[in-house]
């Protein structure tokens, strides 16, 4: 059943998907607010159809972190599966650009649709010369107030199993005193990576507070960084993760 409702939902995803990409394609002369906003309420509308179809209820924690009064901050996420990218585009109350790779700008539509959104696609294939992109163009991104959100992991991690933290994100915001929000969240217990069944059950997002970076050392913004979602990876997912773990970032 699990993977019958998993077929059904990339249905829905795949028939509204080619629509939505001709859709912004064709509004291109449109502003970018508005294809923005339009593109976004697609993902709360796969966010929903998950829920429906597939059973994959969910809910958010500490939405009051995001900041409502114009700081713009560095949104780093856990990433367990696509759901993420639909559940953070849903929640983050702020155009935000998505750090992703420059290769999916070639994929027959759907890439044509996602340039036109203007976020920023990194060319993975130059190294260490991409890393100096992502430093450029992450400033310019802040001073035409977006926000930016990126996967530290680098990729899909399955629950219960560690990874190494990418220290890339850390480091921009340091190099330019951007706060960071950390998030954490359960999406790959029901939505396992690779595969088409999908799980009926509760996924929590949690958002934390933030993390400040002025006058600080990039290792010591990550160490709390991953202190932070993996500790929080305890509370959400204690079957997998086991109990709470103190760290000396936390207040007593």
């Amino acid at each position: 059943m699990s993977t019958i409702r998993g077929w059904i939902y990339y249905l829905v995803l795949a028939v509204t998907l080619v629509p939505l990409a001709i859709v912004l394609i064709i509004l291109y002369p449109a502003s970018l607010a508005f294809r923005y906003r339009f593109a976004m309420n697609w993902a709360r509308f796969m966010l929903k159809m998950g829920e429906v179809i597939c059973g994959m209820r969910y809910q958010f924690k500490g939405l009051e972190n995001f900041p409502r009064d114009g700081t713009s901050v560095l949104v780093l996420s856990k990433h367990q599966s696509a759901w993420d990218i639909f559940a953070l585009g849903s929640v983050i109350p702020h155009r935000t650009s998505f750090v992703y790779k420059k290769e999916l700008h070639y994929v027959p539509v759907f890439g044509q649709a996602l340039a036109t959104l203007h976020m920023m696609a990194i060319d993975r294939k130059k190294g260490s010369r991409a890393y100096e992109q992502f430093m450029k163009q992450g400033k310019e991104f802040l001073n035409k107030g977006w926000w930016l959100a990126m996967f530290p992991e680098g990729t899909r991690t399955a629950p219960g199993q560690k990874t190494h933290y990418k220290s890339g994100g850390a480091r921009f915001a340091v190099a330019t005193g951007t706060p960071i929000i950390p998030i954490a969240l359960n999406s790959g217990e029901c939505w396992p990576r690779n595969s088409i069944s999908k799980t009926p059950g509760l996924i929590t997002l949690s958002v934390g507070p933030m993390i400040k970076t002025e006058g600080r050392t990039f290792e010591a913004v990550q160490e709390e960084l991953v202190a932070w979602i993996e500790g929080e990876m305890h509370v959400i997912s204690p079957e997998l993760y086991g109990s709470k773990v103190t760290n000396e970032f936390e207040k007593p």
